[in-house]
């Protein structure tokens, strides 16, 4: 029987699956990564950094990674079943003489700082989440309303300077906790809001979408307009926005046919959206004041959408 793969798992296998475009990126990644997941011992008075991880797909890409970028290291894999009766391996990654791999990732196990030389700009700082995340990071279904998603370490220090990467994330508002759990500091969030932006900060778009598509159908009853209402902050919001109306509208046209609308003005709306995933809402209100003649609000496109949505939801209702 195949085993269901957990949201966290799909998270971070869509990070690991990602072209990285950016070897900045990718860099801060695997110090983050190091960092919380290293464990260091010493081998012949040298420094020996071993990572451990119970999915192949992360650890590969750590080892191709390494190899790629880091040639004159010794970089071993191994693996092993936890038990005999056990199907699932662990697998071990092992850096040898690796004093010099550490400096070059700026990473220290004895300083809670992080490096400015590694997170100095929103490109590094994605990464360098992106990697804490798959170190150690989890994240509750979005098939829950129990919104969580954290991070842990066990230094107290390394939490707080972690927690600080979000605020010079400056273009999405973060705001994580830290707390203490047994011998390790978690850093949390419980807001779903928060939650999708961080998503898309590390650049798990598809998972974000899974993410909102499910809040929206879980929560439609009591707050129908809250995705047409976000703030958006990037561009990246919007499209993902505009994406999962796409979906819809191309819902309806499959099962009614979006023509068939007795609202001229819905209709236009959703031609225009099928037509362009990254027009603002007060781009897309411009957009038909110009092609019907009369003023047409932002706030008038919000309260169709509301309605394209509701419809949407009914009809999948009857669909299931």
């Amino acid at each position: 029987m195949k085993q269901e793969i957990t949201f966290a798992r799909q998270v971070k296998e869509e990070l690991v699956s990602s072209v990285f475009y950016s070897k900045e990126r990718l860099i801060a990644l695997l110090s983050a990564y190091i960092r919380i997941n290293g464990v260091i011992s010493f081998f012949n008075k040298k420094t020996q950094i071993q990572l451990k991880s119970d999915n192949a797909k992360i650890i590969k890409f750590i080892y191709s990674s390494l190899k790629d970028n880091f040639k004159d290291y010794e970089i071993t894999l191994d693996y092993y079943k936890k038990s005999n009766r056990s199907k699932n391996m662990t697998y071990r990654l092992y850096i040898k003489d690796a004093d010099n791999l550490l400096e070059e990732l700026s990473v220290s196990y004895f300083e809670g700082k992080i490096s400015k030389e590694i997170v100095y700009n929103y490109e590094t700082i994605s990464g360098y989440l992106a990697g804490a995340f798959l170190a150690s990071g989890s994240i509750n279904s979005p098939e829950t309303s129990n919104y969580h998603l954290e991070i842990s370490t066990v230094s107290e220090n390394y939490a707080k300077w972690l927690s600080k990467l979000f605020s010079k994330y400056h273009k999405i508002e973060m705001s994580p906790k830290i707390s203490k759990r047994r011998d390790k500091y978690i850093i949390y969030f419980k807001k779903s809001d928060q939650i999708s932006n961080f998503l898309i900060i590390i650049g798990a778009t598809s998972s974000c979408m899974e993410f909102e598509d499910a809040r929206a159908y879980r929560d439609y009853s009591n707050n129908a307009n809250r995705l047409m209402n976000l703030d958006v902050a990037n561009m990246s919001k919007t499209t993902i926005i505009a994406q999962r109306q796409i979906k819809e509208i191309k819902y309806i046209d499959d099962v009614l046919g979006i023509h068939n609308f007795h609202n001229p003005k819905k209709e236009l709306l959703c031609y225009f959206r099928l037509d362009n995933d990254s027009l603002s809402m007060s781009e897309l209100a411009d957009k038909l004041s110009e092609e019907l003649g009369q003023k047409v609000t932002k706030s008038n496109v919000n309260h169709l959408f509301r309605d394209i949505h509701a419809l949407y939801v009914k009809l999948k209702g009857k669909h299931l």
